[in-house]
């Protein structure tokens, strides 16, 4: 019965905000002129990250709003694909999940998040000058995370299966809430977008699964040492596979952390991150297991 009422009020939510638009158009989120992206980002010159799938620009648009604006490069010619991504990603409501207020498809595309006061979780991480994040924070992060991808798993229909979670797709607001910034569909790339069929579909404890969980494990290596896991984390995996004593966790722990952190808490999130990492071929463990023995309703380690 919940489950016919989820997608009852799913079916309600979409037809309202739907049923005024032509073939192609999106009414859930606000649309942005190319010229307003383009002042509100000072011609394009507030870079704050550049990779293969674009551009993001911090942005202040003229009524004194701040976003964060990313250029989307995946769909090529392709534009029902883009309107059909920016519905999607218009729809997700989790407080763990940057909300998309805004897009433009002029001749380049853009996708507009919302605002969060302290940037990403990586530069965080490497400011010198920011107050180093406490335990209780670092965990807090960890839970966030955890929760939007339970969401994710089972919420979202259709399922949004590109997610990438690393500290520079983890953005942090005023209170330090986990918010992730890079989720998509698995299928949109090159030209073509194909809507998977459930949100229980075996794909996302599939491979797509693994990798997801692979890539949480290495978040709670990077929160617990500072160190940067960008490049696979492969210096962290093999430390954290041969450790077997306190000393070796001393060595490894964050520095900023100092003594003020919980030694029982530390060994379950290692476990937990050990257990995440230990193989991507074989499906260990899944999303809502990891999310319930964050929040200490199960042990699996």
């Amino acid at each position: 019965m919940d489950s016919v009422i989820l997608k009852l009020r799913l079916f309600l939510f979409a037809w309202f905000h739907l049923r005024r638009s032509r073939p192609g158009a999106v009414s859930i989120v606000r649309h942005f002129s190319y010229n307003d992206i383009k002042r509100a980002t000072d011609g394009f010159h507030r870079i704050v990250e550049n990779s293969f799938h674009g551009v993001a620009y911090k942005a202040k648009f003229r009524d004194g709003q701040f976003a964060l604006v990313k250029e989307i490069r995946d769909f090529g010619e392709e534009k029902d694909a883009f309107y059909k991504e920016v519905e999607l990603l218009g729809r997700l409501h989790h407080r763990h999940i940057v909300s998309l207020c805004g897009f433009s498809a002029g001749h380049k595309r853009f996708l507009v998040f919302e605002n969060t006061d302290n940037g990403s979780l990586k530069d965080y991480l490497n400011d010198p000058l920011r107050t180093p994040l406490d335990w209780r924070t670092r965990q807090q992060i960890i839970n966030g995370v955890a929760a939007a991808l339970e969401y994710m798993h089972f919420f979202c229909d259709p399922p949004m299966y590109h997610v990438s979670v690393s500290s520079s797709t983890i953005m942090l607001d005023e209170n330090f809430n986990a918010k992730l910034c890079s989720i998509g569909l698995l299928s949109s790339h090159g030209n073509n977008i194909t809507l998977p069929n459930s949100s229980h579909s075996r794909e996302f404890d599939g491979q797509v699964g693994r990798n997801i969980i692979f890539q949480l494990g290495l978040l709670i290596l990077e929160l617990i040492t500072g160190q940067s896991s960008e490049k696979g984390g492969a210096d962290l995996i093999q430390w954290l596979q041969e450790f077997n004593s306190s000393s070796s966790i001393h060595q490894m722990l964050d520095p900023d952390l100092g003594d003020n952190y919980d030694s029982r808490e530390l060994k379950v999130l290692l476990s937990v991150a050990k257990l995440c990492t230990k193989s991507t071929n074989k499906p260990t463990l899944f999303v809502p297991q990891v999310y319930r023995c964050l929040q200490k309703k199960v042990c699996i380690v």
